[in-house]
């Protein structure tokens, strides 16, 4: 029996999105799983749970799919994805909003320009660290810190002021480093579990 379809490895980007648009229900598939683990672990570091990171995941996917068209290659297919993922959760983020209050806490201002290191810490113990944050710090420091928004961007995206977004930041960051100073200390009291 002849295969009808090569495998996801062999083809190009192109030709899976040539299927795609050709209504290839098997390019879909070739593109959804070529692409889902990637953007699975962008809509986590945006999600407070697996749940809601997999309604994302859903969303984007039916956007990427309704707009394939619209994609002009002029950047690689991975990158509009994310940029596509990244709305989603920004949309998810505008519905659930008015349903959390943000907690001031305990934390700092600021952080005076000290900088820390994330290199001692595993992926999964990030990702549940930003998970903890309250969703508009989640949004602000993933847009900032990892896609590499500007704050005025970010303030517009997401409603708020420049002056908003570069506080909700610095207290994001405050609130990651003393998560992580906590972490530190049990790990150095022996009291830590992984």
């Amino acid at each position: 029996m002849r295969q009808l379809t090569p495998p996801a490895a062999t083809m190009t980007e192109a030709e899976i999105i040539d299927g795609c648009l050709a209504g290839s229900r098997a390019m879909q598939k070739q593109l959804y799983d070529r692409f889902a683990g990637k953007m699975m672990a962008v809509c986590l570091r945006y999600a407070q749970t697996t749940f809601e990171a997999e309604d994302v995941l859903q969303e984007g996917f039916i956007t990427v799919f309704s707009n394939l068209r619209n994609f002009r290659r002029e950047c690689p297919l991975e990158f509009w994805i994310r940029r596509i993922m990244v709305n989603a959760a920004l949309r998810q983020h505008r519905r659930n909003a008015p349903l959390v209050a943000v907690s001031e806490g305990e934390y700092p201002e600021e952080l005076a320009g000290e900088e820390f290191t994330l290199s001692n810490y595993a992926f999964e113990e990030m990702l549940a660290l930003v998970q903890e944050l309250a969703p508009r710090y989640r949004m602000v420091f993933n847009l900032f810190a990892i896609e590499g928004y500007g704050h005025k961007e970010i303030g517009e995206l997401m409603g708020i002021s420049e002056g908003t977004s570069k506080s909700q930041y610095a207290r994001a960051r405050a609130i990651l480093k003393t998560k992580l100073e906590r972490l530190e200390a049990h790990r150095s009291n022996g009291t830590y579990r992984q």
